[in-house]
């Protein structure tokens, strides 16, 4: 291990020496370039405070596990409206796009169940499924710490932490609008307006609105969107910041895919549809509701101590009409696929309390530093279901798209089907030690008792578990910009998914084990890592089928088995600026996910991504920039036990490796006036989006968004 980490130190030093030299050249081609170093503000990733982590306030580079920040200007450069699109740009995370109108994201080979804001969050609100399309025009910045994390949330997932960290009101006046016109009629309308509300500055509020319509590539799918959110702060006294508020995204989606295409014919073959094809009918539609209340006080003791507390509202609600298509069509005829159709309101609502303190303290000659905490949270969700007894029939596979299935002539009143509860109490401590003036260390735990009750379809769902999580990190400088890590963690993964029975499984247990290194170049500006990890799951959730209209648990739902699994495997990443004019972000991840039995474990999970951004500005030319983005995965395929080919073996799914390319160009037009245009897809490829749940519909292809802003 020793002689693994030293090649991964001297590999990063030797790539950003490399880089060091290409800088130096770049810097010194002109005094033209110089003067406009000195007018840009370079953000520095490897020096940003992250407390997602531990909840201690550390940097990225002090922090001992592989940790990624989309920032405002990435988001920007890219016009990453959506959550899904910014995930996508994130090394080691793999976006799940199951169906139109639920997604799921998975990192080094498990499903992500951690969901923050402001670093406060409370898993099985969703168990991992984001429903509809969460914008980002609410988060200034989206953090993403990946290997387990049951200090700041309780369970020990080891995929990662998504911490989205939300818009704050700003000490100055700021107003911009942005105007968004592209591909399939998508135009959208986004502003936000923050400052001081009273002279001294005391009171400050930020506002961020936006609207968004759309229709798609996919036959009748359209999407309409509106977004509000809103935040207060007030400096009570000069130690003491009171600060509330609200958002609301109302995401309504017509023409939606409830479950998509299904992907095999009964002789076990792979079909292949147009990227327009779709198992929807005009008038199913899925409208989701997401809101969130917040207030938070937070007390200076003084000495660079400070206490908060913090509660949370979240409330999830959809209503929706869906179409569910299923079977295995004739390869001759293209008939023999049926489907079955209902209405489900759902309702989940969620509240969290949390109270830390953190600060420094003085210990055998040296400054450490304690961070500790409690939260407790009440997460509540009521399924209703309207089952139709009617079960129409699709027409030949060649045909969907161009022939409407018809809607039902009515429904029944939908009848409350499941009501659970779910209450998380933890209690946690951390503690980053100054062994050495080069070795510092971090210890702590995190006590977790969980409680569910209530009935799912007639089933029991009531359990009670508790864990204490275990956390131990260490880093060691071997110069002053690079540094050795290593961490460690227990897994307590507390899982909503049902096995055939309509149960829920018990918590998924195991380790998670990171080391590698980190380096930080030209002042923190640009950041580079390496890192190895290892996690070990037992009776882990693995999708092993669908519920029918007659079975225990409701009906076009999966039901899951538990898995034991262990992932092997290494990232690299770069972050930052190699000149004031060229930006890089991106890394590589691969693992091997086995079963104890040597097989691979979810298959339709890439072992190998490699994703790459890139941006230059020439600020001669009104801050004339280009960018790129690239992303790759390797093949993925899904075995299906209740087909069969010419042969007697089970059918098999295969998506191919592919890469896929993004463009943007920008410039100012004008002193507070920027245009931009973003092509996605520029070759066109066509692949499928992910077959995590055995059936599959096509990713969109090439288009084009333009958009202008206006700031003050």
């Amino acid at each position: 291990m020793k002689r693994v980490l030293t090649a991964l130190a001297t590999g990063v030093a030797t790539c950003a020496l490399t880089v060091t030299a290409h800088a130096d050249d770049a810097a010194a081609t002109s005094d033209t370039a110089k003067k406009s170093e000195e007018s840009i503000v370079v953000t520095a990733p490897a020096t940003q405070d992250i407390s997602s982590a531990t909840g201690l306030p550390l940097t990225i580079a002090e922090t001992p596990q592989a940790v990624t920040i989309v920032n405002q200007q990435q988001i920007k450069d890219f016009s990453l409206r959506n959550v899904n699109d910014l995930l996508d740009q994130v090394p080691g995370v793999n976006v799940e796009r199951a169906e139109t109108d639920r997604t799921q994201y998975d990192s080094r080979g498990f499903t992500i169940t951690n969901f923050q804001v402001d670093g406060v969050g409370m898993p099985l609100l969703s168990g991992g499924i984001a429903y509809g399309s969460l914008d980002t025009a609410l988060y200034d910045r989206v953090e993403v710490v990946r290997g387990a994390n049951g200090m700041m949330t309780g369970v020990g997932n080891p995929s990662a932490t998504v911490n989205y960290v939300r818009k704050r009101p700003t000490d100055t006046f700021q107003a911009s609008v942005t105007g968004y016109l592209g591909s399939f009629d998508d135009h959208r309308v986004e502003a936000d307006i923050s400052g001081p509300l009273n002279s001294s500055g005391t009171l400050r509020a930020r506002v961020v609105g936006a609207h968004e319509d759309s229709d798609s590539y996919l036959d009748y799918y359209h999407v309409n969107r509106n977004v509000i959110g809103a935040v207060v702060a007030w400096d009570v006294t000069p130690d003491l910041t009171a600060t509330a508020g609200y958002s609301r995204q109302q995401n309504n989606a017509d023409g939606v895919m409830w479950g998509t295409l299904p992907m095999t014919y009964s002789d076990g073959s792979q079909i292949s549809y147009k990227r327009s094809a779709s198992t929807a009918a005009p008038w199913t539609y899925w409208n989701t509701r997401n809101q969130s209340a917040f207030a938070e006080l937070k007390y200076n003791l003084g000495n660079d101590w400070s206490v908060k507390g913090t509660y949370t509202f979240n409330r999830i609600q959809y209503k929706s009409k869906l179409l569910y298509a299923y079977g295995y069509p004739d390869p001759d005829t293209g008939l023999g696929i049926s489907g079955m159709t209902g209405i489900y309101p759902t309702d989940y609502k969620q509240d969290i309390y949390n109270l830390d303190a953190s600060g420094p303290f003085q210990l055998f000659g040296r400054q450490h530093q304690l961070a500790f905490g409690v939260s407790t949270g009440r997460n509540s969700g009521h399924e209703y279901e309207g089952f139709s007894d009617t079960y129409p029939d699709y027409p030949a596979v060649s045909e969907i798209g161009n022939v409407t299935i018809p809607e039902p002539d009515d429904y029944p009143t939908p009848v409350l089907q499941a009501r659970t509860i779910d209450r998380i109490t933890r209690v946690y401590g951390a503690i980053h030690w100054n062994i050495t003036d080069r070795l510092t260390a971090i210890t702590g735990a995190s006590a977790t008792w969980l409680k569910s009750t209530g009935d799912s379809y007639g089933v029991d769902e009531a359990r009670k578990n508790s864990k204490v999580t275990p956390y131990v990190g260490a880093l060691y400088d071997i110069t002053h910009n690079v540094k050795l890590y290593a961490s460690y963690t227990g897994i307590f993964n507390p899982q909503s998914e049902v096995n055939a029975g309509n149960q829920r499984l018990a918590p998924a247990t195991g380790s998670s084990i990171e080391a590698g290194v980190k380096s930080e170049w030209f002042g923190g500006k640009l950041y580079a890592t390496a890192a190895l990890f290892r996690a070990h799951q037992k009776n882990l959730a693995e999708a092993a089928g669908t519920f029918g209209d007659d079975d225990v648990g409701p009906a076009g739902g999966t039901y899951y088995v538990g898995q034991t699994t262990t992932s092997k495997g290494f990232e690299v990443e770069i972050a930052g600026k190699i000149t004031p004019n060229w930006t890089v972000g991106g890394g590589y991840t691969g693992f091997t996910l086995k079963t104890p039995d040597g097989e691979r474990a979810f298959t339709y999970i890439p072992n190998r991504t490699l994703k790459l951004n890139t941006t230059y500005t020439i600020p001669q030319l009104n801050d004339l920039k280009f960018g790129a983005n690239l992303r790759w995965q390797d093949a993925t395929h899904i075995d299906d036990s209740t087909v069969q080919d010419a042969e007697g073996n089970d059918a098999v799914v295969r998506q191919g490796h592919y890469a896929v390319l993004d463009l943007m160009a920008g410039m100012t037009v004008t002193k507070g006036i920027k245009a931009q245009i973003v092509v996605d897809n520029v070759t066109d490829k066509k692949y499928l989006n992910s077959l995590a749940w055995g059936q599959a519909y096509y990713a969109a292809p090439r288009t084009v968004m333009g958009s202008i802003t206006f700031s003050y």
